[in-house]
């Protein structure tokens, strides 16, 4: 557990939930106000500043302190990404998830994981080696996750039960999707292994949380594993956001005449490793054992500093405006464009947000709203 303040945890909830503030400009106005009470107290001024109509109205502390009662009576646990026991490879992303939820034992989470993902309609053959896959995983030590979906992730979840896995949801720790999982969700439970998830308890996953829940399933991971997908699916988007965190992708060859092979198949040809059994991830696993270790967005508590204040060059915000489309755009790319420092970018793409001009996409690149 932490030893933060009941208040400052409040409130960066609070922060975390405030609408226009995504992943990105949340990072940012921690990094410049140092605390989430100040930042709270700055947003309705700093939204004016930026040209937004109406200022921006944060959570409010009783709608806070509600999430955590209700998190508290499932006997779930909130980490922040500040903390000491929030996963270190989600505080590492760019940007991290400001908080997540925690249902259950969080061990497993501190042991190196391994995601399994792919067809919901996966085959027996899909099925029967995604298990084998997990379990094998797990008595070498790892830790399973995917997304408790149907096919695939269902039977990685079954595979890795003796060994302790965990489940990314899309709704609260406490949705349980699709509802015929719910014996397996309290075999999880019981088994010693944890539910994880963005969004508060009682949550009722919607479309739009699912690529959200496939970012934190990649972002736990050291190797993500697509067993069988179709060319347009679900964990493609997972296998993707795996290689733009710098993870290990692999893929399980299947036969050209099935359309759930297609997937696995193409990140094959695109570069990615053939995975026939768990010798091959834990191969690709010893070739990431020099990597240091990754360094931390909120360390622990953010010294202030300059940048988001609603009083930035015009310029800068105007140049970047004209580089964006509907179409969103990698941040590194508007960097290279732009000619400004990452941190002056991502501090005016933080402005541009809170003035309801740009939004940003699951992966962080931006885009006109």
């Amino acid at each position: 557990m932490t030893d933060r303040p009941a208040a400052f945890r409040r409130d960066w909830l609070r922060l975390a939930r405030t609408p226009s503030v995504g992943a990105v400009t949340f990072r940012e106005l921690i990094r410049r106000y140092g605390d989430p009470s100040l930042a709270l107290e700055a947003l309705p001024d700093l939204s004016r500043r930026v040209g937004r109509m109406t200022p921006i109205a944060p959570q409010t502390p009783a709608q806070a302190e509600d999430e955590i009662a209700a998190g508290d009576a499932l006997g779930a646990r909130l980490l922040l990404a500040c903390d000491p026991g929030f996963p270190a490879l989600l505080a590492a992303l760019d940007p991290p998830p400001p908080l997540v939820w925690v249902l259950g034992d969080p061990r497993p989470l501190e042991r190196t994981c391994v995601a399994i993902v792919g067809a919901r309609a996966a085959s027996a053959l899909g099925r029967r080696f995604a298990g084998a896959l997990a379990a094998d995983l797990g008595a070498a030590g790892l830790t399973v996750v995917s997304g408790l979906a149907r096919g695939v992730d269902g039977a990685a979840h079954q595979g890795a039960l003796a060994t302790g896995t965990s489940a990314v949801l899309g709704g609260g720790v406490d949705d349980i999707y699709p509802s015929q999982h719910a014996d397996l969700y309290a075999a999880i439970l019981a088994a010693g292994g944890c539910m994880v998830s963005e969004n508060p308890p009682g949550r009722t996953a919607t479309a739009a949380d699912f690529p959200r829940r496939n970012r934190i399933i990649a972002g736990l991971a050291r190797a993500v594993v697509v067993v069988e997908a179709e060319l347009r699916s679900g964990s493609l988007i997972t296998a993707r956001l795996g290689a733009e965190m710098g993870r290990e992708v692999l893929a399980v060859p299947g036969s050209p005449l099935d359309p759930r092979s297609r997937g696995g198949n193409d990140l094959l040809r695109q570069g990615a490793a053939v995975c026939e059994g768990a010798e091959d991830v834990l191969r690709a696993l010893a070739g990431l054992s020099g990597l240091a270790e990754p360094e931390l967005a909120f360390d622990p508590l953010p010294a202030v500093r300059p940048g988001l204040t609603g009083e930035g060059p015009q310029t800068a915000r105007d140049n970047i405006l004209t580089l964006l489309s509907p179409s969103p755009a990698p941040r590194d790319e508007i960097v290279r464009l732009s000619g400004l420092t990452t941190a002056e970018v991502n501090a005016a793409l933080a402005e541009l947000e809170l003035s309801g001009q740009v939004v940003f996409t699951t992966g962080g690149g931006a885009a006109l709203a």
